[in-house]
């Protein structure tokens, strides 16, 4: 099994490259189990104000881009509000 931290580092490197179920993983361990999943798509809450949700898509086994981008500046929030 790949690590959380390993992930991470392949999503920023390349972003194109990232398998939904790896994309899923890093946003079960950041945000918890998803509200909506069984279709394409997954929405995880997320534990701030505003529009509170992270939204990823799977698109024939990969992530999409901009969404990884996305789960990205989420976990970096995240991140920034613990420390």
């Amino acid at each position: 099994m790949t690590g959380i931290s390993t992930i991470l580092k392949e999503m920023k490197a390349n972003p194109k490259g990232i398998r939904f179920n790896e994309l899923k993983k890093v946003c079960e361990h950041y945000f918890g189990k998803p509200r909506q999943s069984g279709s394409s798509h997954c929405v995880y809450k997320t534990p701030w104000p505003g529009d509170p949700r992270v939204n990823i898509q799977n698109k024939k086994g990969k992530a999409k881009p901009y969404q990884v981008k996305q789960v990205l500046l989420a976990v970096e929030k995240i991140e920034v509000q613990h420390d």
